[in-house]
């Protein structure tokens, strides 16, 4: 089975979109996702893609109920639109809502939610709604490849030029403001790549799955790393591990592929959290021998 997958990999158009585009969507989605858990905004992603499901919803509505044909091979545009609104929404109510500014997000993904269900139900293609709530990376066209690779050399340029800027805000904003950093140009240029990514996320792992493609590799190099650096490095290692085995159990057992590759994921933290565990408690049983050592000595 094994071997027939991996010879599909490289023979079948398909799989190979597929691997290429989970390799991309394996170093963003970590590398942004390092910022979103430092920022302490992990909900953020959830939210984005339940406000980017809202232009997806109107591009139906536009093309069945209109007869709209601009976005109807390519909804992606309205949902990367309305990410962006959502997340300058989520924004705008942080600052309005300054003691208590996880309100921002269950109002941004309550509204999202609702206006999606209302556009999707109008158009008549709820149907839709599944490959989108779940996604589907073995299905994605080469544009949707091409649109991967624009984003990922925007990310890694972004990195590039101001990774210690951006890292120096996400862990300490009055260090930044000493430092001359323009909190409020970094906010908005963070927000709107971060909006894109999720936007993108959405046609290959789903609504309810782009957070998890983000956070959970990151939650389990968390256990592992020793820095910033380590820790993004090591999360991106497991995110293209994930990934390819992901495409694998999905390809053998044709099971929804965005879904395969976040179990993995989740099997990767539980196993990492297992052996941290038992290494600390090792390490604890020999602490008072060693000390008992050095006394006699």
């Amino acid at each position: 089975m094994f071997l027939s997958f991996f010879s599909d990999l490289f023979s079948q158009d398909f799989m190979l979109r597929a691997l290429i585009a989970g390799v991309l969507l394996g170093v963003i989605a970590p590398l942004i996702g390092s910022i979103v858990v430092i920022r302490r905004l992990s909900f953020i992603a959830d939210t984005l893609g339940h406000f980017s499901l809202v232009g997806i919803s109107i591009s139906f509505f536009l093309t069945y109920t209109f007869g709209w044909t601009i976005f109807a091979d390519r909804p992606q545009y309205l949902a990367i639109v309305f990410s962006i609104i959502g997340g300058l929404l989520i924004e705008l109510f942080r600052r309005y809502y300054r003691n208590y500014k996880e309100i921002a997000m269950a109002i941004v993904i309550s509204l999202g939610a609702a206006a999606s269900a209302i556009f999707f139900s109008l158009s008549k293609r709820t149907g839709s709604l599944y490959n989108y709530l779940f996604g589907s990376i073995l299905t994605v066209t080469d544009y949707y490849v091409f649109l991967i690779g624009i984003t990922a050399l925007i990310v890694f340029a972004l990195f590039a030029i101001f990774g210690k800027q951006i890292i120096s805000v996400s862990f300490e904003e009055n260090n930044a403001k000493f430092f001359g950093i323009n909190l409020g140009l970094f906010q908005l240029i963070f927000i709107i790549v971060l909006s894109i990514v999720v936007s993108i996320l959405l046609e290959s792992v789903g609504v309810l799955l782009s957070s998890a493609m983000m956070i959970i590799p990151i939650a389990a190099s968390m256990k592992v790393g020793w820095s910033y650096k380590s820790t993004t490095g090591i999360a991106i290692l497991f995110s293209e591990f994930s990934v390819f085995l992901g495409l694998w159990i999905a390809y053998s057992f044709n099971i929804p592929s965005g879904a395969a590759i976040v179990s993995v994921n989740i099997i990767i933290l539980v196993i990492v959290s297992i052996i941290k565990r038992i290494v600390l408690k090792r390490s604890l049983k020999k602490a008072p021998e060693i000390a008992n050592f050095e006394v006699n000595e």
